[in-house]
């Protein structure tokens, strides 16, 4: 896919539902938002809020109203899933926006999570746009159990806050699919391989197995990643993750004890970074950069 690019999701038993390419940080297959054409239209992760222009196109092409919206669902307020929640709001005036209740404040006032975001993602900030709130009255703060109705389709509500203590997952039971959130790590459709998503200052290593569990246990057909798109489900997936991310923390665990200092550990991983043939050496190295960040702090956090 490529960015603006908008599909049918036709892995298993899903229907009624579109995923997007946003074209994230200005790369193909990195950041997706999904549509529900169902009797509730729904809109299930917002992207940043730059190229939200293409979420309106879409909308248009699958002959939704913005007034007929009725559900905005990030997964959690990392910017890079919620950043476009108050834009969306705002041109959506009938829709609700679902999110974690620890994460709902930051979207009725973003300021701080705009300052978090600047200082975790650096450079990259010049891709991001400054988030409008979303007014009070149309925010729904949710929580583990609760359960969001589309008319013909029923999002369940898991809270898995290892990548976040905001982060949730949604379970379709009426399409035995799950909406991973950063959960499942990042799944790369050109390459077919499961990379690490460990940004700080909340990742926790023991809790993202936990909600690795958790999807285990639901046992779907189909797994609909934000980064990127959907994939047939199976427990090799789960495994492959769980072995990816605590091989990931033990590397750089072990270059902290060759080094000896963060910032030239994140040097190091970011002058290797390995993923530059599919996202390009830029976003490859910022990305290697976030992810030992939030690792080193997981670290200091454990052996404190």
């Amino acid at each position: 896919m490529r960015r603006g690019d908008l599909k049918e999701v036709t892995v298993g038993d899903c229907s009624d539902l579109y995923y997007l390419d946003t074209g994230m940080y200005d790369t193909d297959e990195y950041g997706a938002v999904y549509i529900y054409d169902a009797a509730r239209p729904a809109i299930v992760e917002t992207g940043i809020g730059t190229n939200r222009e293409y979420i309106f196109d879409a909308l248009e092409v699958l002959g939704i109203a913005k007034e007929d919206v009725a559900v905005i669902a990030p997964t959690h307020v990392h910017l890079d899933h919620a950043g476009g929640a108050g834009f969306l709001a705002k041109e959506c005036p009938n829709a609700e926006v679902y999110v974690h209740e620890i994460g709902a404040p930051h979207l009725e006032d973003p300021s701080r999570l705009v300052e978090g975001t600047k200082q975790a993602v650096g450079d990259q900030w010049e891709f991001y746009v400054e988030p409008e709130p979303v007014p009070e009255d149309q925010l729904v703060p949710i929580q583990g159990g609760d359960e969001i109705n589309l008319g013909n389709h029923h999002l369940e509500v898991y809270h898995a806050p290892g990548h976040a203590p905001h982060q949730v997952v949604y379970y379709d039971r009426d399409d035995d699919a799950v909406f991973t959130a950063d959960a499942a790590g990042i799944w790369v459709p050109s390459t077919r391989e499961i990379r690490e998503t460990s940004p700080p200052s909340n990742f926790d290593l023991e809790q993202c197995l936990a909600d690795l569990e958790t999807i285990r246990e639901l046992n779907p057909e189909a797994l609909l990643y934000t980064h990127f798109g959907p994939r047939e489900y199976d427990q090799v997936a789960m495994d492959e993750y769980a072995d990816v991310l605590s091989s990931w923390v033990e590397r750089v665990e072990q270059k902290r004890d060759e080094l000896g200092d963060d910032e030239t550990v994140v040097k190091f991983f970011a002058e290797n970074a390995e993923m530059a043939d599919v996202w390009g050496e830029r976003k490859a190295r910022e990305e290697a950069k976030l992810n030992s960040r939030g690792v080193l702090t997981y670290l200091h956090y454990r052996d404190d």
